[in-house]
């Protein structure tokens, strides 16, 4: 018997051969958001309530994709999260219902670091069901492709130093 999924949020737990320090500022530092997110990202400041801009490059053809994202908590170096996907059309500040929350907790474990990672809100957007199916489908994709080279980033800077 198949059960439907719920599409609530998306939950991933990594191991990285890095400190929480070094974690933390490969995913909040736009260098390193750019080697292992692939995202061109304008300045901003690891704080919550600092706003910036994610810009993926198709490399076949050249068409751009750019979301908006706000920094919600850094707390260096044990959480980082932002709300993503929201219409900066809306005079409402990106919060729950027209964002998607992305928790990135950092846990010593040993000389690494333990990342819960958790993205959520997608039933909260209001979306008819095919729509959060792709939605979902799309980020959870994403992320699959995306985590395994912010551990690769993490260790590579980790291992330089």
């Amino acid at each position: 018997m198949e059960t439907a999924m719920e599409y609530g949020s998306i939950e991933r737990e990594l191991h990285i051969d890095a400190s929480p320090e070094v974690v933390f500022e490969v995913l909040s530092s736009p260098e390193h958001i750019r080697e292992w997110w692939s995202a061109e990202t304008t300045a901003f400041e690891p704080a919550a309530g600092a706003t910036a801009r994610l810009t993926w490059t198709d490399q076949d053809t050249g068409r751009e994709q750019s979301a908006p994202f706000t920094v919600v908590e850094a707390d260096p170096p044990r959480t980082f999260s932002f709300r993503w996907t929201y219409d900066e059309t809306e005079t409402e500040a990106a919060g729950p219902g027209n964002s998607l929350l992305v928790t990135f907790e950092l846990v010593p474990a040993g000389t690494g670091t333990t990342v819960r990672f958790r993205e959520s809100g997608f039933r909260e957007r209001g979306w008819e069901a095919a729509v959060l199916e792709a939605h979902y489908d799309d980020h959870r994709q994403g992320w699959d492709f995306y985590l395994p080279r912010l551990v690769a980033t993490a260790d590579r800077l980790a291992a330089a130093r």
